[in-house]
């Protein structure tokens, strides 16, 4: 036993902290970060077509859905205990323009219809951009070979008010086109549409993780990339100032994407914004998991739960992930 320089026993130490983690009941009673079904959003891609159901290859688990299928997985997604889904459209047709985003009857407009039919309380978020629908695969209309920010804006805010007549609770412009919240949110307050929401891809960085996305939504650029609009990776400091924007022109929500290696983003917007913050589980970080998963080289149902407390104990208030409505059933288990 250690003793003091005049001989009383010491104690040792003067703090255990195993004696929190020993009964893991108790461990899990203090914890400070919890996870829970309320706060996961499930993405799907919706395509044309009727008993559609095509594997994404780069996605293992993840199927481009005609809107018949959809119905069936948004079913099982909400049963689940998971509150919202975010749809991404996988038109027939594309061209320069990107008509099927903004078109009244596009796929992602027909399947918004038909959820609220069939799951009135089921909260439907659309992706709103251009690059799934246009030709050459920008976020943006191009003009002498650039992509043009201020023209793009009439047509994000049109495909927005066409999502909001559909039934869309949230609009997430996803486009990182600057000035497209204020464009978006005076569009949608201008058709009557006040009471929709608008979650911002605020600070959206130009990453390498969004591979297996682009093979599900076939929207991989033609040509160049999109770092002259989407986020620096080595810019933090940009990030806050790109969520300081979006805030002063009417975002309801904001988000960070991807989420994983950002998670010092996700904690520094946290701390300085109130507005509801979510983080977006991109598809790279699903399919490392997935693929490592598969190889054995790892516990999937362990890591999935470890990646998502992670991104919560950063401070993100909601997740968006494709592991959601599988980690729901384990957690309501």
């Amino acid at each position: 036993m250690a003793t003091t320089e005049g001989g009383r026993a010491a104690a040792f130490p003067a703090v255990r902290m195993r004696r929190l983690r020993e009964n893991p009941v108790i461990r899990e009673m203090v914890r400070e970060t919890r996870l829970s079904p309320r706060e996961l959003i499930q993405p799907f891609f919706v395509r044309e077509g009727k008993g559609e159901r095509e594997p994404v290859p780069a996605m293992p688990g993840v199927e481009r859905l005609s809107v018949d299928q959809l119905l069936v997985e948004a079913r099982r997604t909400y049963e689940a205990g998971v509150p919202a889904v975010l749809l991404f459209g996988i038109p027939d047709t594309k061209d320069e323009a990107g008509s099927q985003a903004y078109a009244r009857d596009g796929v992602v407009q027909r399947a918004v219809r038909e959820l609220k039919s069939a799951l009135p309380e089921l909260v439907v978020i659309t992706d709103v951009c251009l690059c799934e629908y246009t030709s050459h695969g920008h976020c943006g209309l191009i003009i002498n070979g650039r992509v043009a920010n201020d023209p793009t804006l009439e047509l994000l805010a049109e495909t927005a008010v066409s999502h909001a007549e559909a039934g869309a609770d949230i609009v997430a412009p996803s486009d990182m086109m600057d000035g497209r919240i204020a464009a978006i949110r005076h569009a949608l307050d201008e058709a009557g549409y006040t009471e929709t929401l608008v979650l911002s891809y605020a600070a959206k960085f130009a990453s390498t993780f969004y591979g297996p996305f682009r093979e599900a939504a076939g929207s991989a650029p033609a040509f160049g990339d999109r770092r002259s609009y989407q986020m620096d990776p080595a810019d933090g400091d940009q990030a806050l100032r790109e969520v300081a924007l979006d805030v002063e022109e009417g975002a309801d929500m904001i988000m960070v994407k991807p989420a994983l290696p950002y998670l010092d983003v996700i904690r520094r917007v946290r701390e300085r914004f109130l507005l509801p913050l979510v983080a977006y589980q991109v598809s790279g970080e699903y399919a490392m998991i997935r693929f490592a998963a598969q190889a054995g080289a790892l516990d999937e149902e362990a890591a999935v739960l470890e990646s998502l407390t992670a991104i919560r104990r950063a401070g993100a208030q909601m997740i968006i992930t494709y592991f959601a409505t599988d980690v729901a059933r384990r957690l309501g288990a």
